[in-house]
């Protein structure tokens, strides 16, 4: 089962959580990306998102596939937010579950790893002095 979701709504680590519970689950890993207030000596006022959402979203989908081809999972969760983020803000949760957690320590990785490098999302880091467009997770 996967589920793949990119929202200007907050995300909800906890629920991700619960949704990929499953009885013969023995691991859950999660990852969860926030905003944080400092990047590269910089003080961080506030990110902002943007997605090219219908190519994201297969994108995403590509990855949670191919996650459950290459390990033993239960479920994938791949929520990614758009639009302005404070700091502490919850950008990006993936959530894996699987019998045993190498297999979701693993799948999760690769799941966040690959997400930075083929889903097109962006986000401009707004500093004191200036902002910047950038990949979304370089």
């Amino acid at each position: 089962m996967t589920d793949i979701y990119i929202t200007s709504e907050r995300l909800d680590p906890a629920a991700c959580i619960e949704a990929v519970m499953h009885p013969a689950s023995g691991g859950i890993d999660v990852f969860i990306g926030t905003v944080r207030d400092f990047t590269q000596g910089k003080r961080v006022l506030r990110l902002e998102f943007e997605a090219y959402e219908p190519m994201a979203l297969s994108e995403m989908k590509k990855i949670a596939g191919e996650a459950l081809s290459r390990w033993p999972l239960h479920k994938i969760i791949i929520h990614h937010r758009t639009g302005l983020l404070k700091i502490g803000e919850v950008a990006v949760v993936i959530a894996v579950s699987a019998a045993h957690r190498a297999a979701a320590f693993e799948a999760c990785r690769y799941a966040i790893d690959t997400l930075k490098q083929t889903v097109p999302i962006w986000k401009k880091e707004v500093f004191e002095n200036e902002e910047v467009w950038v990949a979304a997770h370089p």
